[in-house]
């Protein structure tokens, strides 16, 4: 005989675990707080959004975003969707839980680092609010292989990637 089956959870509480963690991943760094880089989730895909400040101009002529902070921007997308993935599983079978309390996050897994980091510039960043989604091209117990896009107003008009 079968055992029974179990009743799927209650979809708020799947949420609740799904931005927990995320809430926990990206507050465990200090430096996306600071840029003001913000996470939307659906389902498994990230997106992140940079709000602009007048401070992340680099060049007040053009005005243009700071080359910097593009890379940065796109560096913690890379590594925070990185983490995401390597984490769903545990996250969805209810292994890791964490309810948004800053001092949970100590309980989460070391955040990968980055060996290489190329970027593409491809136009200026304006003075509005950027967005980028990274995929993971290959994952493995050593090394991965992420690709991210950047853009503002148009998502077929990349800034950088």
């Amino acid at each position: 005989m079968k055992p029974p089956r179990r009743r799927p959870e209650p979809v708020q509480v799947i949420k609740q675990r799904r931005d927990g963690v995320l809430n926990a991943l990206a507050g465990g760094v200090p430096y996306i707080g600071f840029l003001g880089i913000a996470f939307e989730r659906r389902g498994d895909e990230l997106t992140a959004i940079l709000p602009f400040r007048e401070a992340l101009i680099g060049n007040p002529m053009l005005p243009a975003l700071h080359g910097g902070v593009t890379a940065a921007f796109l560096e913690v997308t890379a590594i925070i969707t990185l983490s995401w993935g390597m984490l769903w599983e545990d996250m969805e079978s209810g292994k890791l839980v964490v309810d948004g309390d800053p001092q949970a996050a100590p309980q989460m897994p070391r955040l990968p680092k980055t060996i290489d980091f190329t970027v593409d510039y491809l136009r200026s960043g304006l003075p509005r609010d950027a967005y980028a989604r990274a995929r993971i091209n290959r994952a493995g117990r050593r090394y991965a292989s992420v690709h991210v896009e950047g853009w503002q107003d148009n998502r077929a008009r990349l800034f950088a990637q």
